[in-house]
């Protein structure tokens, strides 16, 4: 598909009926497998990227320039919409989240979120109005570039269970433009519902966290638009790493490779003959 076309595919999973999954992939590898598995569109992860270069997950660590080379290589090895995780935009002021969205529409990017994070923890969500501001000049360079953007409102990652706070974040950040809405940290399906019954965008919620293992069809019930996972499938494959690595040292026997992928199919989703 060309750009144009997976943008057009992007925006229409948004609106038919129902929740669709939008599956993190951290590399071309996972994304490759995640294509292969049958997900229509993909997201990144900034900790799945992080992780798998050896960094923390956090904007005094991850540059623009090394998150939109990882998202250009996921999007180059599977033909799917995919949306970036862009941090705070990698800087405070609107002009530069609206220069990043369109690096991330030039890098082939069709749609990708901005944050009221600030990365600083002793001033942890941006303020209000300047938040609000960031993500209309993101809005409007996303829809001049065919960009789906979601726009994520904090609070829960950081501390502040301020569902008040948070819903009328989001509220203004719809009013700025944002195509999406996005505040994840919520575990409770009750507060889901309030708040996507508060706006009038699609809503992305968070899945697959430890307190948070809601299904697509729970979620699609409370009003969700679009479930993602963020880095969980990332920590999944880590996880049984570790457990391997583990067994071998601790242990010294291998059991592990029971349940390890097989080399053929492994191959098999790399060729992309996989299905």
């Amino acid at each position: 598909m060309t750009r144009e076309q997976k943008y057009r595919a992007f925006r229409a999973l948004h609106e038919r009926p129902g929740a669709f999954v939008i599956a993190n992939a951290w590399n071309a590898g996972s994304a490759k497998i995640l294509a292969a598995l049958g997900f229509e569109a993909q997201a990144t992860t900034s900790a799945g990227y992080a992780f798998s270069v050896g960094k923390q997950d956090s904007s005094s660590e991850l540059t623009r320039d090394g998150v939109l080379q990882n998202a250009k290589e996921i999007v180059e090895a599977a033909d799917l919409p995919v949306s970036c995780d862009l941090a705070d935009g990698f800087g405070p002021t609107p002009e530069i989240c609206a220069a990043t969205i369109r690096l991330a529409a030039d890098a082939g990017l069709v749609g990708g979120s901005i944050e009221d994070a600030t990365g600083n923890a002793d001033d942890p969500i941006y303020e209000f109005s300047l938040a609000v501001e960031r993500v209309k000049a993101a809005a409007k360079a996303a829809h001049e570039c065919d960009f789906v953007l979601t726009a994520r409102a904090e609070n829960y990652l950081h501390g502040r269970p301020d569902l008040r706070d948070t819903i009328m974040r989001l509220q203004a950040f719809d009013r700025a433009g944002a195509d999406v809405l996005y505040a994840p940290g919520l575990s409770n399906l009750d507060v889901i519902r309030e708040v996507c019954a508060c706006v009038s965008k699609p809503v992305n919620v968070l899945s697959g966290a430890k307190d948070a293992t809601f299904s697509v069809d729970q979620l699609a019930a409370a009003g969700a638009k679009r479930v993602s996972v963020a880095g969980a499938f990332t920590r999944a494959a880590l996880g049984a790493f570790v457990r391997a690595a583990r067994e071998v040292k601790d242990k010294g026997t291998f059991t592990f490779a029971a349940d390890a992928l097989s080399y053929a199919e492994a191959s098999s989703y790399m060729s992309g003959h996989s299905r």
